[in-house]
């Protein structure tokens, strides 16, 4: 027997209206860190707290921007990025946090993505079967970010990622990453590239390295929270001069 029925995608966890949010989009799996980039806003104003993704729109250099938390893992950040993208975003950056293994990198230092490796399956799976897709952010925004980065004098480092699916087994990938050249450890980018692309969206990140997996250092809060409020800065500057 053929089921048939009209399948209506709308947003289920961003309850906002399509005017409620921006075009530009800042997205942070923390939302005390979402809480903060509202703070940098003009006139912020508070559009989303169900099940926990608060969601500020406000203006930055007289630009019209949404700061957005997605939670945590491939899962989470998935559904935010298309429900955002079903009220009407067209550009997200991450600003999100990540682990370090390269000699260069230290706590407190910027990773900007270059690109995302990840594991064949799970969320992205869902998405592309067997195919191995390019995880890569928009070049020309990313490059934006980076100034914008050094403007704030804040130590950038552009390179591969590898975007982990379980944070408490990702020491067992380390060494292997190392070899293959990628510098740190997240767990979002490649979702948000890869949606971007097949979505037809921009996409890029920032990475604030709170913990140094060589040499077993982990940032101070207090740290943490300066730094991602200079980031943040930059990060939004550049949204605001990107079209």
């Amino acid at each position: 027997m053929d089921i048939k029925h009209e399948y209506v995608r709308k947003p289920v966890h961003i309850l906002a209206k399509p005017e409620d949010v921006a075009e530009k989009v800042v997205a942070a799996g923390d939302p005390d860190r979402v809480s903060i980039l509202a703070k940098l806003l003009e006139k912020p104003r508070l559009v989303n707290e169900h099940r926990g993704f608060l969601a500020y729109t406000g203006y930055f250099e007289g630009e019209k921007i949404t700061v957005v938390t997605h939670g945590i893992g491939a899962p989470s950040a998935a559904i935010v990025f298309e429900e955002l993208l079903m009220l009407g975003a067209r550009t997200i950056v991450r600003l999100g946090s990540c682990g370090s293994f390269h000699r260069d990198l230290k706590v407190g230092d910027v990773v900007v993505p270059e690109g995302a490796a990840y594991i064949e399956g799970g969320t992205i799976g869902m998405y592309l079967g067997k195919i191995c897709y390019p995880a890569v952010p928009d070049f020309e925004l990313t490059e934006l970010i980076v100034s914008k980065l050094l403007e704030e004098n804040i130590s950038v480092k552009k390179g591969l990622v590898f975007s982990s699916d379980a944070f408490h087994a990702e020491e067992d990938y380390i060494a292997k990453c190392m070899r293959q050249k990628m510098i740190a450890v997240e767990m979002e980018c490649a979702t948000l590239f890869i949606l971007s692309r097949l979505k037809g969206f921009k996409s890029a990140s920032a990475l604030i390295v709170v913990n140094d997996l060589l040499r077993g250092t982990i940032i101070d809060v207090g740290a943490k929270r300066e730094l991602e409020k200079s980031a943040g800065k930059a990060v939004l500057h550049a949204l605001a001069e990107y079209s």
